[in-house]
């Protein structure tokens, strides 16, 4: 009983606390409005307890003003370097850095990928598709499946779902400078490019280059005049096909009708048989049993005639399909080669990317061919791909990246990068031979912004026709890959026979089937495409 009456006591004195509030509250709202609002902005602004705790020492929002200008006059960067070690990205033209600001990338669980990256598309006001629409201004994206640079808050800590925050203003103003196909470096530590020099980095020759638009425009026409001849043979071949069609049905007409003739005069052979056998028949009855037979017998040699002059005839027209498959496979073969001369001179005067891997013991070439993709991004042309030999293929080689900035009088100015621990720059190109046909067709002409990158990794599964080289470092967290669905299955550019200039696709998935190959896992992958040196 004494604890009924404590507790509705309780209730009461409970319910008039309440009344009291009310009233409070009725009587402040403005004030406790405003008291509210500020406290869920402080709520939302502080970081999770966890984080705070872990970045101690960053706890504060970074402000814009720790971004910094270089003191001279920027030209067009080349590269941006993202230091996920000490959250900040430097971009540098080819006279060194021009803008550095701090940023936030990818927290634990959803990192941001290091790697070798390029600018794939470039969005002034992007909302995401992942991530509730949220806003992500100035995007430079760098692969398909959403890792990209782009304005957005920045904690003073890792926070990020993957992609590198930068600030508001400094993404704004590094949103026009950053050209496509800009190369965007991630590295787990801090690095910056260095002067570098090696003898087989590649040495343009001037007389080439200028020769080349002519070049190109001579080898266009020929490539033009080459596709019209391939496309002659095929109707040629055609056209062949459908007369040799006609003679091999005649063919067969012809047979069916003296088998048809035979029966006719097996027939009158027994009816003749039996009328000189049976003492009934007339003369007259033999007679007219012997005429029959003799015309059947003259059919039969007519159609025999008809089908050996028919059967000649067809083997003609199979000898001149034949002739005309073998001289449509020569155009076509004429017209591949004709385009694919007619490519490399239309695209000699765009920077030279190569790739050479460890993990596949081969070399890629890539081009962009600044052809927009419906969408989005453009289309890169995959060139070639051929075998390379690597000295002590079983010894790390590092991660390098080493890009022709400028000219000078001997050729080209270049810088190197290495972000993964392995040989020394010098020590990695020493221990690669580049096939000389390869050396012949892309070191006359090379230019500014060309590239080399070495690496122990092979090609990402996000290198697909709408991109330059991706490579993402194995050895390092990968969060920002694995909690995104892989791009869709990509149509890769590689020269076949369907088409003018070397541009064909196909789906990876039928790549694959067709091949053998099992698809490999989201992060690290390679397609090993057939090229013209396989």
């Amino acid at each position: 009983m004494t604890n009924r009456l404590t507790s509705a006591r309780s209730m009461r004195l409970r319910a008039a606390g309440f009344r009291a509030r009310a009233g409070a509250l009725r009587r402040w709202a403005p004030a406790a409005i405003v008291i509210l609002a500020v406290a869920l902005t402080r709520v939302i602004a502080a970081p999770p307890a966890d984080a705070a705790a872990g970045h101690a020492g960053h706890a504060r929002p970074i402000e814009a003003k720790m971004e910094a200008k270089a003191p001279r006059e920027a030209a067009e960067p080349i590269m941006a370097i993202v230091s996920i070690k000490s959250q900040r990205v430097t971009f540098y033209d080819a006279d060194g850095w021009i803008l550095r600001a701090p940023v936030s990338t990818g927290t634990t669980g959803r990192e941001t990928p290091a790697g070798v990256f390029a600018v794939v598309e470039k969005n002034k006001d992007h909302h995401s598709s992942l991530y509730d629409d949220a806003w992500m201004p100035n995007m430079l994206r760098i692969t398909w499946n959403g890792i990209a640079l782009h304005g957005g808050p920045l904690p003073g800590y890792a926070a990020s779902h993957g992609c590198v925050r930068m600030p508001y203003d400094f993404a704004e103003k590094v949103f026009d400078k950053a050209p496509m196909g800009m190369r965007v470096i991630i590295s787990p530590s801090d690095a910056e490019p260095v002067a570098f020099s090696h003898p087989s980095l590649f040495v343009p020759k001037q007389d080439v280059i200028d020769a080349m638009p002519a070049r190109a425009e001579a080898l266009g026409r020929e490539a033009d005049a080459a596709s019209k001849s391939a496309a002659a043979a095929k109707t040629a071949v055609a056209t062949a096909k459908r007369e040799a069609a006609t003679t091999s049905a005649a063919v067969r007409n012809l047979e069916y009708l003296k088998r048809r003739a035979n029966a006719e005069l097996a027939y009158a052979e027994k009816i003749l048989a039996a009328a000189n056998t049976d003492p009934r028949k007339t003369d007259q009855a033999k007679a007219t049993a012997e005429d029959v037979k003799q015309k059947a017998a003259a059919e039969v040699e007519e159609l025999r005639t008809q089908i050996d002059a028919a059967t000649a005839d067809a083997k003609a027209k199979q000898d001149a399909v034949a002739a005309a498959a073998a001289t449509a496979k020569t155009a076509e073969a004429r017209r591949i080669a004709a385009a694919r001369a007619a490519t490399d001179a239309k695209f000699a005067g765009e920077p030279v990317s190569i790739f050479v891997s460890r993990a596949t013991q081969k070399l890629y070439v890539r081009r962009d061919t600044h052809k927009r993709n419906p969408d989005g991004g453009e289309m890169y042309d995959t060139s070639f791909e051929v075998p390379v030999t690597i000295k002590d293929p079983d010894k790390p080689i590092g991660t390098h990246i080493f890009t022709a900035v400028a000219r000078t009088e001997g050729g080209l100015r270049w810088t190197e990068v290495t972000i993964d621990n392995g040989d020394s720059a010098k020590d990695a190109l020493d221990r690669i031979t580049v096939p000389q046909e390869v050396l012949d067709r892309i070191a006359p002409t090379a230019l500014p912004r060309s590239s080399i990158t070495i690496s122990d990794e092979p090609l990402s599964s996000e290198t697909n026709y709408r991109t330059e080289f991706v490579v993402v470092l194995n050895n390092q967290p990968q969060g920002g890959f694995a909690n995104r669905a892989r791009s869709p299955d990509m149509r890769f550019a590689r020269r076949n026979s369907q088409d003018d200039y070397g541009y064909g696709y196909s789906r990876s998935g039928d790549w694959y089937g067709s091949y053998g190959y099992r698809q490999p896992p989201r992060g690290q992958s390679y397609y090993p495409q057939r090229g013209w040196w396989n």
